[in-house]
C-alpha cells in the first residue's frame, strides 16, 4: 500500500518483498533476446551494404543500387532498434534487481519493507524508450517499402530514393536522441534507487533495535 510515513522519499510498504513489477519482468525476459538481434541485424547490415558496392563497382542495375541502399540502413537500425533495447531492458532488469533484493533484506532484518514507488524519471524512461522504439522500427518500414517499390519497378520511387534516404537518416536520428536521453533518465533512476537503498539499509538495525 501507498504511505506518507516518510518525508524524503515517496515510498510504498509492506511486510514482504515487493518483487518485481511489469516493466522489470519485462526487462529481465527481453534484453537477451534484443541482444542477439542487435548480434543478428548488424552482420546481415553489413553484407547489405558490401553487395551494395559490389553492385555498384561491376555497373548493376540502378534500381538493384537504389534498393540496396534502402535494405541496408533498414537491417541496420534494426540492430541499432534491438541494442538500445536491450540497454532499455538492462536498466529496467537493474532497477527490478535491487527492489526485489532490498526488499528481501529488509524482510529478512524483519522490519517494514519500503520500496520507491515509480519515480518520475523512471516514467518518462519508459515513455520516452517507448517512443524511440515507435520511430526507428516506423523508418525501418518505411525503407523497406520504399526499396520494395524499388524492386517492383515504381520509377517514382526510384527517383526519390534519394531524397527518402536523407529524410529517414533524420527519422532515425530522432529516435536515436530519444532512446539516449530514455537510457539517461533510467540511469538517474538507478542512481536515484541506490540513495534510497543506501538511507534505508542504515534504518534497519535501529528499527531492529526496538
Amino acid at each position: 500500500m501507498t504511505t506518507s510515513i516518510r518525508s524524503d522519499f515517496d515510498v510504498e510498504t509492506s511486510t514482504t518483498a515487493f518483487g518485481f513489477n511489469l516493466p522489470q519482468r519485462a526487462g529481465r525476459l527481453l534484453w537477451g533476446p534484443m541482444f542477439v538481434m542487435a548480434l543478428m541485424a548488424f552482420p546481415v547490415g553489413l553484407l547489405f551494404a558490401g553487395v551494395r558496392a559490389t553492385t555498384i563497382q561491376q555497373g548493376g542495375d540502378a534500381a538493384t543500387v537504389a534498393a540496396l541502399g534502402q535494405f541496408g540502413p533498414a537491417v541496420m537500425f534494426i540492430g541499432f532498434a534491438a541494442v538500445f533495447a536491450a540497454v532499455s531492458f538492462s536498466i529496467a532488469r537493474i532497477l527490478g534487481t535491487l527492489r526485489n533484493g532490498s526488499g528481501l533484506v529488509q524482510q529478512a532484518a524483519g522490519g517494514t519493507v519500503q520500496a520507491l514507488r515509480m519515480l518520475p524519471t523512471a516514467k518518462a524512461f519508459i515513455g520516452l524508450m517507448m517512443m524511440a522504439m515507435m520511430i526507428l522500427v516506423g523508418a525501418v518500414i518505411a525503407h523497406f517499402v520504399i526499396g520494395a517499390a524499388i524492386l517492383g519497378g515504381d520509377a517514382s520511387a526510384l527517383d526519390s530514393a534519394e531524397t527518402w534516404a536523407i529524410r529517414l537518416e533524420a527519422v532515425r536520428r530522432i529516435g536515436v536522441v530519444f532512446y539516449l536521453v530514455a537510457i539517461t533518465l533510467g540511469l538517474a533512476t538507478i542512481a536515484e534507487v541506490i540513495r534510497f537503498q543506501a538511507i534505508r539499509l542504515r534504518e534497519l538495525p535501529a528499527e531492529a533495535a526496538r
